[in-house]
């Protein structure tokens, strides 16, 4: 069911828009859940992900590898990670692109960019104000 009429449901129009995103469109796109301990501590459920976070792939055929993100690969919606890689013909190693859906940020690099973000993302700060709203519109449920 489509919830905001600004916004279109056609799937040819989401095609184009995915791929012909800018790169600042693209950084979100490209963004990995939290592990379960990083959720816990930061109350925040995924961020995009950059270099020098460090991530574990949990689909695919690299499924339970980790390692340093070395490359963000915007144009091509992938991320490099250390130690995945695989050998050209002629004995080359090259790395392979994994999703960054398929993957889940274990240690994150932070600097004040990243902190502001998870201090403008965090749901712990936001359910407070929701609650307030509870107790108002319980208060007034009795009012006729």
């Amino acid at each position: 069911m489509k919830y905001n009429p600004a916004v279109s449901s056609s799937r040819r129009k989401s095609r184009k828009a995915h791929f012909t995103a800018d790169s600042t469109a693209r950084r979100k796109i490209m963004s990995c859940s939290l592990s379960k301990d990083l959720q816990a501590k930061y109350n925040v459920r995924s961020m995009p992900v950059r270099k020098d976070d460090e991530v574990q792939v949990v689909r695919g055929i690299y499924k339970n590898r980790e390692g340093k993100v070395t490359a963000c690969y915007r144009r091509k919606y992938v991320i490099h990670v250390e130690r995945i890689t695989r050998d050209k013909a002629n004995g080359a190693q090259v790395n392979v692109g994994v999703q960054p859906s398929n993957c889940v940020i274990t240690k994150l690099k932070l600097d004040k960019d990243r902190k502001a973000i998870l201090e403008r993302k965090d749901r712990s700060k936001a359910p407070a104000a929701a609650a307030t709203d509870v107790i108002v519109e319980s208060n007034m449920a009795g009012v006729d």
